[in-house]
């Protein structure tokens, strides 16, 4: 017990100093001071313990249990709400190799991650949000995804004025090797008023949202966009940073149910200024996309940007 250390030298450390007695040195937990790098060690040991009354009580964490398959786990991690309410949080997926999962737009056969959240947790979801992807296959096969473990930032939002909440979510996605498998799992994570969150956690958190596209900038931006209803094309033209003027771009266009897009041909292989037509298929009546929001994500380099398109 604490209370046993009773010298009248004992500092605020938690280990008292030195006490000259018969010619020994001693220590107020009682042990005779030698010169053996055992017994050195037997004190920073015994120090350590002391040390932990000091330290507060491990988290219950924030992070769901791994739902597994057969190329992969996921799982839900999150942090404690901030004062505004808003939880930060992703939705990780853990691939196997060879393994890949989806983008926002998988593609004509893919699945992409859904996130369904029970509201008695007191928590609900506004946004799923995505890392730049990349391309695989090639025509009606051609698909957007990722084939390294992935973490999703979900944009959540504490709906009481306090106390626990729990997010108990259902995920659902799609993770494929040759063919694509629907996985669905149930994930609870409570997050207890006044608990202190993993460290390890917060920095997986911190890693997904430093990791998404930046918004556009002066030297990193759409120019100019327009829909050509009679080619069936997005025209774009747009500015790349200095620094990736010199490589090539990727480019990455979402849009709502029945608006599908193909493989972007760009005009121009060098240079800031750069232009690219993006094929695009409707299905039902309605054939322009006058109105309908349209998500872009481009790539130049070790960058990207993300911004919204909206066609008069």
């Amino acid at each position: 017990m604490l209370s046993s250390c009773r010298s009248s030298n004992y500092d605020r450390s938690g280990i008292s100093g030195p006490l000259e007695t018969n010619g020994e040195t001693r220590y107020s937990f009682g042990m005779t001071r030698r010169s053996t790098p055992m017994k050195m060690a037997q004190r920073i040991a015994t120090a350590s313990l002391f040390l932990a009354f000091f330290l507060p009580a491990r988290s219950y964490g924030a992070a769901s249990e791994w739902v597994t398959s057969p190329g992969g786990d996921f799982r839900i991690v999150a942090s404690q709400p901030k004062p505004h309410g808003a939880i930060p949080a992703i939705l990780e997926v853990r691939l196997n190799p060879g393994w890949k999962t989806y983008w926002r737009d998988p593609g004509a056969s893919g699945i992409p991650p859904q996130v369904t959240l029970d509201p008695s947790g007191g928590v609900s979801l506004q946004s799923i949000r995505f890392p730049v992807p990349k391309t695989f296959g090639e025509g009606p096969g051609r698909y957007t995804g990722y084939d390294v473990p992935v973490a999703f930032p979900l944009t959540l939002k504490r709906t009481g004025n306090g106390g626990d909440v729990t997010i108990r979510a259902s995920v659902f996605l799609g993770i494929c090797e040759d063919i694509c498998i629907p996985v669905q799992g149930d994930v609870t994570v409570a997050l207890k008023s006044g608990e202190f969150d993993n460290p390890l956690d917060g920095a997986r958190i911190e890693k997904a949202f430093s990791a998404l596209p930046e918004q556009p900038s002066e030297n990193f931006r759409v120019v100019n966009a327009k829909f050509d209803a009679a080619a069936g094309m997005v025209r774009l033209e747009f500015l790349l940073p200095p620094d990736a003027a010199a490589g090539s771009a990727d480019l990455f266009l979402a849009g709502p149910p029945g608006v599908f897009f193909g493989k972007p041909v760009f005009h121009d292989a060098q240079g800031a200024e750069r232009r690219a037509d993006v094929p695009v298929k409707l299905s039902g009546k309605d054939k322009n996309i006058a109105g309908k929001p349209i998500t872009l994500t481009l790539r130049a380099g070790s960058r990207s940007m993300e911004t919204m398109l909206a066609f008069d």
